[in-house]
């Protein structure tokens, strides 16, 4: 396995709508546990292949808490798709982002919802009335997918106090990349 490089706030990978995944294949599977591997490295709970600059629609997500003794619970995730569920509340939670270092914001996002997905063998997992931590990620990574951040987001205030923030993380990005 291989810690990836991620992508910043500012990559024009980020903004892009991913390709679905027609078949899942060994070197995507190991994609997705290099994915792991850096997300854990990095100490995120989720991560998008944009935020690795690939453009399929594939999200890894462990919402396991290690500092709170919880056993590790990854979940390979292929062509994710999500819905709320009809007794959902819209509720806050403060955000991050492996691809947005540094800043930490309120997002309100549906507290219920109903998942679909494929997993790394190609089988279809369906799981309804999902709350908490994987609820929040679940959406927060498939927004990646659809090249939306979760700074797209937040409030007007909240856009104000990080304005330069992620002007200059822009600016970084930009200048990394032109080196490439």
């Amino acid at each position: 396995m291989a810690i990836l490089d991620l992508t910043i706030y500012g990559n024009q990978a980020l903004r892009v709508k991913c390709k679905p995944v027609s078949q899942i294949t060994p070197e995507l599977v190991a994609l997705a546990h290099d994915m792991l591997e850096t997300m854990y490295d990095a100490g995120g709970v989720g991560l998008a292949a944009p935020q690795v600059a690939k453009d399929i629609r594939l999200v890894v997500i462990d919402p396991a808490r290690p500092d709170e003794d919880e056993k590790p619970e990854p979940r390979i995730i292929f062509n994710p798709e999500w819905g709320e569920e009809p007794d959902s509340e819209n509720v806050p939670y403060d955000e991050g982002c492996l691809s947005v270092p540094d800043i930490f914001c309120n997002v309100y996002r549906p507290g219920k919802i109903w998942i679909r997905y494929m997993n790394e063998n190609g089988e279809t997992v369906e799981e309804h009335n999902v709350e908490g931590l994987l609820c929040r990620c679940f959406q927060h990574e498939t927004d990646h997918l659809d090249g939306k951040l979760f700074v797209d987001m937040i409030s007007t205030a909240d856009r104000e106090l990080n304005r330069s923030k992620l002007r200059d993380m822009a600016k970084k990005s930009k200048k990394a990349n032109s080196k490439r």
